[in-house]
């Protein structure tokens, strides 16, 4: 499984997939309960990155 650790990994990959987003987005985004994520520990977080692709094609097609 594909996994990016932290904000910072996260925003790096979605950079590299052409969608780039602040770090307040992605935690606008978390709070909300819009993007899929894990926590297992409060101070980590971990994006499945299978999860974020499939998540970048609902974007995508619902603007």
């Amino acid at each position: 499984m594909r996994k990016a650790y932290g904000i910072k990994s996260l925003m790096i990959y979605l950079e590299s997939v052409n969608y780039p987003i602040t770090e307040e987005e992605i935690n606008d985004l978390i709070l909300n309960k819009k993007i899929p994520h894990l926590r297992p520990m409060n101070n980590l977080l971990i994006f499945n990155l299978d999860h974020i692709d499939g998540w970048l094609s609902d974007q995508q097609s619902n603007p």
